[in-house]
């Protein structure tokens, strides 16, 4: 892992964002590249705007001017806010010992700008709600939805309070973003030296495909260096994986953001839609 991509809006969830950004990069070396994108939609929009059907021509020329002239300010300040977030990042990162730290700043939208720029990245990092997380506090930001769905690297979801990481829990079902996991737990210096747990949810204890993907998930971190603790469990995967984080003090849960659905282009599983929304710990996901 040589680049870590962190998006930030400045809010308290993207301040503790910061943190475990800076873990994952102490832990494998990597630079941070922290991106901030002003929303594009107001200027846009009255730039756009044709009034001369409602009040004529003259005056639709006269406001529409204004309109304009609104937009461009407020333009400056989203820069000046821009930095200002940026700034703020940079000191919070640079503090834990982050070497290496990119700011960049885009206006437009997140998940548009984030396209370009995930292709240098072998991380993204971002938290779990964002600027209305205070009237939201149930929801999962709009930004994490859509990234989780669009992207193609490992994206990092993080609550709203750091806690240092020494647990891991991999949540397996076989699947192809499973066997991803697997091979990113094995290949990342992150992992190295943390306990790591692997659990496969099912419908029965004694089910032979569940016991089978465990053992072959079991076998791959053995061969990584890894003694996991290894559990099929019956029972709903979200209740089965958040019971189990909470008895064993997981601080990191891996899994994928889909599992066998043959609708998994079209929405993120509901296990990890549903484990996102609650989970008190950050989840990487994998596609």
């Amino acid at each position: 892992m040589k680049r870590i991509l962190l998006c930030t809006d400045g809010s308290a969830f993207a301040q503790s964002s910061y943190p475990y950004g800076a873990w994952f990069a102490a832990r494998v070396g990597a630079a941070i590249d922290v991106v901030y994108v002003s929303d594009a939609r107001g200027q846009a929009t009255a730039e756009a705007t044709n009034l001369s059907g409602s009040i004529g021509l003259g005056a639709s020329e006269a406001l529409l001017k204004q309109l304009v002239e609104v937009e461009h300010e407020r333009a400056k300040l989203n820069r000046q806010k821009a930095k200002l977030i940026l700034q703020d990042a940079e000191q919070r990162l640079t503090q834990p010992g982050v070497q290496s730290i990119n700011l960049i700043h885009k206006t437009g939208f997140l998940v548009d700008s984030l396209e370009p720029l995930e292709a240098e990245a072998d991380l993204i990092v971002l938290g779990k709600r964002g600027e209305a997380a205070q009237f939201a506090s149930g929801h999962l930001g709009a930004n994490v939805d859509r990234i989780v769905r669009s992207s193609r690297k490992p994206c990092l979801v993080t609550p709203g309070q750091f806690v240092p990481i020494e647990r891991v829990l991999v949540a397996y079902d076989g699947s192809k973003s499973g066997q991803q996991m697997l091979a990113f737990l094995a290949d990342s210096p992150a992992f190295k030296g943390l306990e790591v747990h692997i659990l496969t949810a099912a419908k029965k204890a004694d089910d032979e495909g569940a016991i089978a993907h465990l053992k072959v998930a079991k076998e791959q971190a053995q061969a990584a260096g890894f003694s996991p603790i290894g559990q099929v469990i019956s029972g709903d995967p979200e209740r089965v994986i958040a019971d189990y984080i909470e008895r064993h003090g997981i601080h990191l849960l891996l899994m994928g953001a889909y599992g066998h659905s043959r609708i998994r282009h079209l929405v993120i599983g509901s296990t990890t839609i549903q484990l996102l929304r609650s989970s008190p710990i950050p989840v990487l996901l994998f596609r």
